[in-house]
């Protein structure tokens, strides 16, 4: 890791478990992984951060 600090971040079941298929299904080597591809796109995209992150989404509410 370049210059990288750890960080503890509250995540629901759900998410932890779509994080570890994520893992799964695109051989990354860990759940850490996916989180930083996810930022990533974030970052290297800044046209769709709106849509990223403006719009409230809960996909456990029911």
């Amino acid at each position: 890791m370049k210059d990288g600090t750890s960080h503890s971040i509250t995540l629901e079941s759900a998410k932890v478990k779509f994080l570890e298929d994520m893992v799964t299904q695109h051989g990354l080597p860990d759940t850490n992984k996916a989180i930083r591809c996810l930022i990533d796109y974030a970052r290297a995209n800044p046209d769709r951060q709106t849509e990223i992150f403006a719009e409230f989404r809960c996909h456990d509410c029911g």
